[in-house]
């Protein structure tokens, strides 16, 4: 498990839609799968989980995205999972780290 969180400032809609595009043309195999969207008082969540194989480990990992937006404060979470083919342990999380480095390269161009 990999994991990036951030604050950055700006429109919710804009960064979310940002975001979405940049991982799925960042991975010929990556994928959205679902999302979350609940507003409460202002605040503004989003939660959407994202797929894409990776090469070093053979098999599919996971990412999930939590985008929160209070007016133009916004707070970013990105959690990669999978990957691992160890039984009781996790061995080469490559991918997982790749998939977050990708997403990280993608947040510091907003």
């Amino acid at each position: 498990m990999a994991k990036f969180e951030c604050e950055l400032q700006g429109d919710f809609d804009q960064t979310l839609e940002y975001l979405h595009k940049g991982i799925l043309e960042g991975s010929m195999s990556a994928s959205y799968e679902d999302e979350s969207y609940c507003q409460r008082a202002g605040v503004r969540c989003c939660v959407r989980v994202y797929e894409r194989y990776s090469m070093a480990g053979g098999n599919r990992l996971s990412m999930t995205l939590t985008l929160v937006g209070d007016g133009e404060k916004l707070f970013l979470s990105a959690i990669t999972s999978g990957g691992s083919q160890a039984l009781f342990f996790k061995i080469n999380t490559w991918g997982e780290a790749a998939f977050l480095d990708t997403f990280r390269e993608l947040v510091q161009r907003l």
